[in-house]
């Protein structure tokens, strides 16, 4: 594990965020949207970028805020955005998801929810079978907030867990109790929320696989349908208050390493289905029945059952996904609002995908998410051929004399050794990677 433990890529796109420039702009964005087709079905995505307290360990685009003024202020900018989206777009599409990220999008008020999803109802055919999920940060949850989104069709929600051991919880500034995430959890259920996730992590400072497994000894109780278990990926060069998380405290890799097994192991005692690299779901879930069929996806909030071509990201800092491309939103939320203002949708950069990313990026997101590639059909489906690839076949073969991939002619399976470092395996197909970069985290 050690001697594939490099950086690499999340992969929750291809090509990935590190080739986006400003090359793709505003004028590129809406002559993409307008080339969309009307009976095609897309994604929403909405992101709140605030928080009551700031996280040492998160990687996200977000700030804590002490008061509820500039959330009001940004909300009114994101309706805008939206009025600005619709007229881009070539009619009124049929939204089939929506998912609000953050940030804490449970920090909107209820008022704010109703306005976000008018406006959004106004731009967009809401489908009957709508999935609609929300990521949730417990102990500034209420009761009538969950009714609330419960009324606009909340089916799925993520609730924030990481660990409960008070001496972790100190080390990354995020306090937490198992009462909060059950009264939370009692909530979701009384409104008809039929999906819950709780996001665990492993490598966080101080944790230990004891306090990894006692937390999961609290949760399993409650029963959520999914679990995720995130590596913390320490990146203090990008994400400043990382800093002040004492990496003398932060467990080695062979500890992560048994933390992260550990818990997967115990997972799967208990009736969960593993999905993918870090994700869980109990066998009548739709993730482990998407795994199953080989219809999983993946974007850049995780796995997903979710089919649509499109995905329209509003908010600071949000990355989209179509046909053409991805692009995403100006991150610096003041120079947001100064695009929004202004009439303009705020894209800051994005990339442009050739027929060859097409091709690399299923091939990528097969393996991420079924552990498996028949490059015989992927290279049939974009008229490729099969020696094409004739390099990155050669560049398995050090994964196949160390048991992590199994190479039969054109089909890639990976091991289940090798599923701890697929993301190392991947960037093998990754014509962009460079492996000294150091913007990413470690695969494991």
């Amino acid at each position: 594990m050690a001697k594939y433990d490099g950086r690499a890529p999340r992969y929750t796109s291809y090509p990935t965020a590190v080739q986006f420039t400003p090359a793709v702009d505003e004028t590129v964005y809406r002559s993409w949207l307008a080339d969309l087709r009307q009976d095609d079905p897309v994604s929403l995505y909405v992101h709140i970028p605030f928080c009551s307290r700031l996280c040492w360990y998160c990687g996200c685009n977000t700030r804590a805020v002490r008061r509820h003024g500039p959330i009001g202020d940004y909300v009114g900018y994101l309706l805008d955005e939206v009025r600005l989206l619709g007229k881009a777009l070539p009619g009124k599409l049929q939204a089939s998801s929506i998912h609000l990220g953050g940030g804490t999008p449970n920090l909107l008020t209820i008022g704010e929810l109703d306005l976000l999803f008018a406006r959004l109802e106004r731009v967009f055919k809401l489908s009957a079978a709508l999935e609609f999920a929300t990521e949730i940060d417990p102990p500034f949850l209420t009761r009538e907030w969950v009714q609330a989104a419960a009324r606009h069709g909340l089916n799925r929600a993520s609730l924030g867990v990481q660990n409960l051991a008070p001496r972790v919880q100190d080390a990354v500034n995020r306090k937490g109790s198992l009462e909060e995430i059950e009264r939370c959890v009692g909530w979701l259920r009384e409104a008809g929320v039929a999906s819950i996730n709780l996001d665990l992590m492993y490598g966080l400072p101080h944790q230990t696989v004891a306090n990894t497994l006692a937390t999961l000894d609290q949760v399993l109780p409650l029963r959520p349908e999914r679990l995720a278990l995130f590596g913390y990926a320490h990146v203090p060069w990008m994400k400043a208050h990382q800093q002040l998380i004492h990496e003398a405290a932060l467990p080695d890799a062979a500890e992560r390493l048994d933390q992260s097994e550990t818990a997967a192991q115990r997972l799967v005692a208990e009736g969960y289905v593993r999905i993918g690299l870090d994700h869980f779901a109990l066998p009548d879930d739709e993730l482990a029945k998407a795994q199953a069929a080989g219809r999983l996806h993946r974007n850049f909030q995780g796995y997903t059952t979710d089919a649509a071509g499109t995905l329209l990201g509003l908010g600071a800092s949000a990355i989209g996904r179509l046909p053409q491309g991805f692009v995403q939103n100006i991150t610096s939320e003041l120079d947001w609002r100064a695009a929004v203002s202004k009439s303009k949708l705020p894209v800051a950069r994005g990339v442009a995908s050739s027929r060859d990313d097409q091709l690399r990026a299923e091939i990528i997101e097969r393996l991420m998410c079924s552990l498996y590639v028949d490059l015989f059909e992927v290279c049939d489906r974009h008229d490729r051929e099969l020696g094409e690839l004739s390099r990155e076949l050669d560049r398995l073969r050090p994964y196949q004399r160390d048991g992590l991939v199994v190479v039969d002619g054109g089909r890639v399976t990976v091991t289940p050794p090798g599923r701890l470092v697929v993301r190392s395996i991947c960037s093998v197909f990754d014509r962009y990677f460079a492996p000294a970069e150091v913007r990413h985290a470690k695969a494991l």
